[in-house]
């Protein structure tokens, strides 16, 4: 599921402790919205998969280096239910199913290439291919959805090859400017936000 925060109709009792002292954190009011948006359209994508009501599902992170709050999520009441969302200015979305999944939306940066990023996030192969930044969004989304899925790590994006055999892989434009990757274990489909 992916869209606009504020086509996250969902009450905002429905966060932890944890995650409103998060919210309440951000600097910039849209950046806030797009937290929160995300951590309850989560919730509604786990809910339709479990076939529950969204507001009985409690999301859980822990990092065993920055503490609750951070790290894989998942669902207290279904913790073997695969969970992940992500959030850019503007957008939001979300995964849920069996096995293990990744989620990932960026905005495509006006311009030439971003040379740096490129240079940080492509292997030898694929930089030498990227000749744009939406060619180069696209590589980054699906290296973060596998970074979420727990098959990669930063310091490791370099030696990452585009092989997604064994999972699926599915992707879709929000906008002119926003690029989403979804990587799963199972097939996946794009469901429309619940009003």
């Amino acid at each position: 599921m992916g869209g606009r925060p504020d086509e996250v109709r969902a009450p905002d009792d429905w966060l932890t402790d944890v995650e409103r002292e998060r919210a309440a954190r951000f600097r910039f009011e849209a950046d806030r919205d797009c937290f929160v948006a995300a951590h309850l359209l989560v919730r509604v994508c786990a809910a339709a998969v479990l076939g529950v009501e969204p507001r009985e599902l409690t999301l859980l992170q822990h990092c065993h280096l920055h503490g609750p709050g951070h790290g894989r999520p998942s669902i207290e009441q279904a913790p073997e239910l695969g969970v992940s969302f992500s959030h850019t200015r503007g957008y939001v979305c979300a995964a849920a199913g069996p096995g293990r999944v990744g989620v990932d939306a960026e905005h495509v940066p006006p311009g030439p290439l971003d040379t740096l990023l490129a240079d940080r996030v492509l292997n030898r192969r694929e930089r030498a291919l990227v000749a744009g930044n939406d060619e180069l969004i696209r590589h980054w989304t699906r290296k973060e959805a596998l970074i979420k899925r727990g098959e990669l790590t930063i310091d490791k994006l370099r030696a990452c090859e585009d092989d997604l055999s064994g999972r699926h892989l599915l992707e879709w434009s929000a906008g002119p400017d926003i690029r989403v990757a979804v990587i799963t274990d199972s097939p996946a489909r794009r469901a429309a936000i619940p009003e």
